[in-house]
């Protein structure tokens, strides 16, 4: 089964940190990346941007509508993804466990949705 871990962080967390602190936390994230490929369970992953280079599209009743970041109100923010092979949710929510990201914030395990073939 695959499995999304949304990962969610406090920027401000980071933005106390040492430019020492951050590339540590950077170099193991990169070694359990490299680690979970060997064993076949990391499919890809990302980080990305903070939530000021983000952009909102909703289309209601036909008309495109654009909302330029930040666009949420709370400390923590995504800032990453993974996408994750696992037999099972046990087994996805303890790759997650292993993510030295989750030591700074918040990983979101969720199963990816097949849409089924019509």
């Amino acid at each position: 089964m695959r499995f999304v871990h949304l990962v969610h962080l406090d920027v401000a967390n980071f933005d106390r940190m040492s430019v020492a602190e951050r590339q540590d936390v950077d170099r193991r994230a990169l070694a359990n990346n490299a680690e979970l490929e060997q064993r076949g369970a990391l499919i890809h992953a990302e980080a990305i941007q903070d939530d000021y280079s983000a952009v909102l599209v909703r289309v209601r009743n036909g008309q495109v509508s654009v909302t330029d970041g930040p666009y949420i109100e709370t400390k923590e923010q995504m800032a990453g993804f993974a996408l994750i092979e696992a037999p099972d949710i046990g087994a996805a929510v303890a790759i997650a466990g292993e993510d030295p990201i989750a030591e700074y914030g918040t990983i979101e395990v969720r199963p990816v949705y097949v849409i089924p073939a019509s």
